[in-house]
């Protein structure tokens, strides 16, 4: 499976996400929320940004089912959810993610969704969604 690459851009989401901590850029000066994380903020141009806990919650903004693996690390995770999660801290703070313990014909846009955190294989757990509970 490939793995993240972690630079200094990117390493306090991977070691958030490690700690089970859903950490995303904000600005510290105008409290905008980037993801992926930039050098400056992309609403003010401040370069005073630190990693921000976020709740993990968010909707089902779009989707996608994945039926043939692009890397052979996937071939035997096939069928998966590719998803764009909108997060609800900001208007337009998405991640990219996976949808987990949802049958395909129950997912659908708009619906509520949780982090979950899952070790994929030693040393590299993702942040993955599923359906938010009752």
């Amino acid at each position: 499976m490939p793995r993240p690459e972690p630079d200094e851009l990117t390493r306090f989401f991977w070691d958030g996400v490690s700690r089970h901590k859903l950490l995303i850029q904000r600005c510290q000066d105008c409290g905008y929320y980037i993801h992926w994380p930039k050098p400056v903020c992309t609403k003010c141009l401040s370069a005073n940004l630190a990693p921000s806990e976020v709740s993990g919650r968010g909707v089902l903004y779009s989707y996608g089912v994945a039926m043939q693996s692009f890397h052979p690390g996937f071939a035997d995770k096939l069928p998966y959810i590719i998803a764009v999660v909108e997060l609800e801290e900001q208007k337009d703070l998405k991640l990219v993610t996976n949808i987990v313990d949802c049958p395909e014909a129950e997912v659908s846009v708009g619906m509520p969704v949780e982090v979950v955190y899952q070790e994929v294989e030693e040393g590299l757990t993702l942040p993955l969604f599923k359906p938010l509970g009752p």
